[in-house]
C-alpha cells in the first residue's frame, strides 16, 4: 500500500466525500489514489479556484472540504 492510498483511506474514514484540486508532479500519487477511491474529485483550472470551490462547498454543506494541489506554485496560489 502506498502512502497516497493510506491518505485517501483516512480522508474517507474522516467523512470526506469530495476533494477539490489540480493534479501536478508532487501530488500525482494522491490524485491517482483518488481515481480508484469512492471519493468524488473535482478538478479545477487553477489552485485558487480549488480553494474557493472547497470553501464554498464547506459553507454550503457544513461538510469537511479538502484541497489537493501540488507543491511550489500550487501551494503559493
Amino acid at each position: 500500500m502506498r502512502g497516497a492510498d493510506l491518505l485517501v483511506e483516512m480522508l474517507a474514514a474522516a467523512g470526506v466525500e469530495v476533494v477539490f484540486g489540480l493534479p501536478g508532479g508532487a501530488i500525482s500519487p494522491v490524485h491517482d489514489a483518488l481515481i480508484d477511491s469512492g471519493l468524488r474529485v473535482i478538478t479545477t483550472r487553477h489552485e485558487s479556484g480549488a480553494m474557493f470551490a472547497a470553501a464554498g462547498y464547506s459553507r454550503a454543506t457544513g461538510r469537511l472540504a479538502v484541497v489537493a494541489v501540488t507543491s511550489g506554485p500550487g501551494v503559493r496560489s
